[in-house]
């Protein structure tokens, strides 16, 4: 019972680490699409 309590716990914290990834690649491409447009508004 112990182990498997172990193995749900390890499975959420691998699905968390895996979609906060997903979301600081997303906001690196936001951040990066804002200055594009701050580029193009500056020149």
């Amino acid at each position: 019972m112990l182990k498997a309590i172990g193995v749900v716990l390890l499975s959420l914290i691998v699905v968390s680490a895996l979609s906060g990834c997903n979301t600081v690649r997303g906001f690196g491409q936001d951040i990066r699409h804002v200055g594009g447009a701050i580029e193009r508004g500056a020149s």
